[in-house]
């Protein structure tokens, strides 16, 4: 599937209803997982050869971009398996991962965009936020963590910071990695069934199973107020896991090849250097 292709089949555009999503579905690819895997293999190389590019050019002093991936999802939605299979695929020294947990004291004293900021990857990067500054409209408003006229005021400021940010030269690559509860039902139930997967249990997912629609609602809002030209925001039917990591390869690909990242010149003599070492 192309570039063209991928932005047509998961961004949202005007009218869009994440009700309206199959998230068992697998939009643009009908090859089936066998398939699936070769591809993702194969685009791995590619990923990771313009994620090098990149990262050489911060090493060079040149970087002007970076991208930002995004991931919101519900429990068991599989952002860690974009972390490990995607992600992962690529030169670590070349990734800021980052993962928001409930804010310390300091964070608190200040916006709520604060401690976001500061963490937005430097050029050449590739930043990965697993949980990030929409957590504060999704479980503030669900969970009433903060008052509506102040999820309403963080909608506006979410969509200006991510104005200023891809004008910085941040490619934005916001992802929702959409499942359905029943999967999310047998995904759970399976951490509960095999003793290695007793870690990644929390009991108090179910309580937030019981918040689904309000979720599926809040994220309704988020989409609506937040997804913008330069910041679009991706609805990725997760499902089929390597669906779902298959396409955010691909959105990466993409912001990468905007990029277009070039291999550095060679700052010194090559063929000197060729003789030096000869003689060594």
């Amino acid at each position: 599937m192309t570039k063209t292709t991928w932005a047509t089949a998961l961004q949202v555009g005007e009218g869009f209803r994440l009700e309206d999503v199959d998230a068992g579905s697998t939009p643009g690819f009908d090859s089936g997982k066998k398939q699936g895997a070769k591809e993702l293999a194969a685009r791995r190389e590619v990923l990771g050869e313009l994620q090098e590019r990149l990262f050489a050019e911060s090493r060079a002093g040149i970087a002007k971009d970076a991208v930002l991936l995004v991931l919101q999802a519900m429990d068991t939605a599989g952002k860690g398996g974009i972390v490990r299979h995607v992600v992962g695929g690529v030169d670590p020294q070349g990734i800021e991962l980052v993962a928001f947990k409930a804010p310390t004291d300091e964070e608190r004293a200040h916006d709520f965009l604060w401690r976001v900021e500061s963490r937005l990857p430097q050029p050449g990067f590739i930043g990965v936020f697993d949980r990030s500054h929409y957590e504060d409209v999704l479980i503030g408003r669900v969970r009433k963590l903060a008052s509506e006229e102040e999820i309403e005021r963080r909608y506006g400021a979410i969509a200006d910071f991510e104005r200023r940010v891809a004008a910085s030269g941040i490619r934005i690559v916001k992802v929702m990695l959409h499942i359905s509860p029943d999967e999310q039902k047998a995904r759970l139930m399976e951490r509960l069934d095999r003793p290695d997967k007793h870690w990644k249990y929390n009991p108090g997912d179910v309580d937030e199973r019981l918040r689904w629609g309000d979720y599926m609602a809040a994220y309704q809002t988020v989409f609506e107020r937040t997804s913008s030209a330069e910041a679009p925001w991706h609805v990725i039917p997760a499902n089929h896991k390597w669906y779902a990591r298959l396409a955010v390869q691909e959105l990466l690909i993409a912001a990468l090849e905007d990029i277009d990242p070039q291999w550095p010149g060679a700052d010194f003599d090559v063929e000197a250097e060729k003789k030096r070492l000869e003689a060594s």
